[in-house]
């Protein structure tokens, strides 16, 4: 057993590199529990096993993220938590079905690296404006002076073994909550044991989830949390061997759990590997981390959501979320040499990034592209094996 884990550490850089993803996750899976009345400690604690679950499966930066079409369309529209559980399991049965009947293998072989450069670049855009226009601007001049700090901080620090970044960006928002927000005391008045609740989704549900929330949520799903996420994955850590059928499977089993015990529906995701890797995580050890932390919170102080909220400001957040975003986009310098294909990611980003439904649009038109423009249609064969 302790062999199995061997490859996995739990040092400084690991932990700085737990909270690059958290920049993404905090602010949706907050947005979820109030909109759709979630239970707080089901969410946080079922979110944070199963990063550990990943982190120790793939021994990597393999993250668990919330699917953000439904969040959104959560979020937007106060959908119930029964309807998103039942999604939770239809969106792990389509990804069950698509690994299955090899669709989802299909999609991998034709759709070439530099249209998947282009869904980064895209995904790189949103998750970048997000950060400046949303989070950033959130506590008005305070949080302006809050995010240049760890704007500095980052900067100063970015890729240091010694002084990992993410660890001292973090403490400045806690001690910032500490001061502007909340008082130290307030934590210990609502410390409070509680488990998940187990919850069975009943076929109204599941047909609804499906319906409202499943099909919005698969184009970006096939996009960025399967092929994307084997990109990134292949490009930062080959050694690991990872696969398109690997990524659905867990995809597909942390999906046929979650909806039971209460849990939101989650994926993998190319930016929360590339978060976790910015801030220093270079093994499973900085998901781990992060899901414990989450399973803390869920465990002991959830009956205190209101206060948890706040340990975390969003102008902290923004600057994780900025790198994050930096650190996506910038993957497009490997093809900047084909002006071509260059020319290609910009276009399949700049559709992702800046349309409605644009993932799974410039995923669709990329390709066509591609194969008209650059290798036409009997270059398909050699491309049969960039993704598997």
């Amino acid at each position: 057993m302790l062999n199995y884990f061997k490859d996995i550490k739990f040092d400084r850089n690991e932990l700085s590199g737990a909270f690059g993803d958290i920049g993404t996750d905090f602010p949706l899976i907050v947005g979820m529990i109030l909109a759709a009345g979630l239970d707080s400690a089901s969410v946080l604690i079922m979110f944070g096993i199963m990063q550990i679950f990943t982190g120790s499966f793939y021994k990597m930066p393999m993250p668990v993220q919330p699917l953000k079409a439904m969040a959104t369309i959560v979020i937007t529209q106060k959908i119930s938590a029964n309807i998103l559980y039942g999604a939770g399991l239809t969106i792990g049965l389509s990804m069950f079905i698509l690994n299955i009947t090899r669709l989802i293998h299909w999609i991998g072989r034709i759709v070439p690296k530099t249209v998947i450069r282009g869904i980064q670049l895209g995904l790189g855009i949103k998750l970048g404006l997000l950060a400046m226009q949303d989070y950033v601007t959130a506590d008005g001049v305070s949080g302006y002076y809050l995010a240049a700090a760890s704007f500095i901080i980052a900067i100063l620090f970015l890729g240091n073994r010694k002084y990992p970044p993410a660890i001292l960006i973090i403490i400045l928002g806690i001690a910032y909550a500490y001061v502007f927000k909340i008082k130290s005391y307030s934590i210990f008045n609502i410390v409070n044991i509680q488990i998940p609740n187990f919850h069975i989704p009943t076929w109204p549900d599941i047909i609804t989830g499906f319906l409202i929330l499943t099909i919005p949520q698969i184009p970006l799903s096939i996009g960025n949390s399967i092929l994307a996420t084997n990109q990134i994955a292949k490009d930062l850590y080959p050694s690991k061997s990872i696969t398109i059928n690997k990524i659905t499977n867990t995809y597909s089993i942390i999906n046929f759990i979650n909806p039971f015990f209460s849990g939101i529906p989650t994926c993998h995701g190319s930016g929360g590997i590339v978060g976790h890797h910015t801030f220093g995580g270079r093994t499973g050890g900085s998901v781990i981390i992060y899901g414990f932390l989450y399973i803390f919170l869920g465990l002991f102080l959830s009956q205190g959501f209101d206060l948890i909220v706040q340990i975390f400001p969003l102008p902290v957040l923004g600057v994780l979320l900025l790198f994050e975003s930096i650190g996506l986009m910038i993957l497009i310098q490997d093809i900047v040499e084909s002006k071509s294909e260059f020319m290609i990611a910009i276009l399949v980003g700049l559709i992702s990034g800046g349309i409605r439904y644009g993932f799974i649009i410039g995923l669709i038109v990329g390709t066509i592209i591609y194969y008209a423009t650059i290798r036409g249609l009997t270059g398909l064969s050699n491309n049969d094996n960039n993704y598997l």
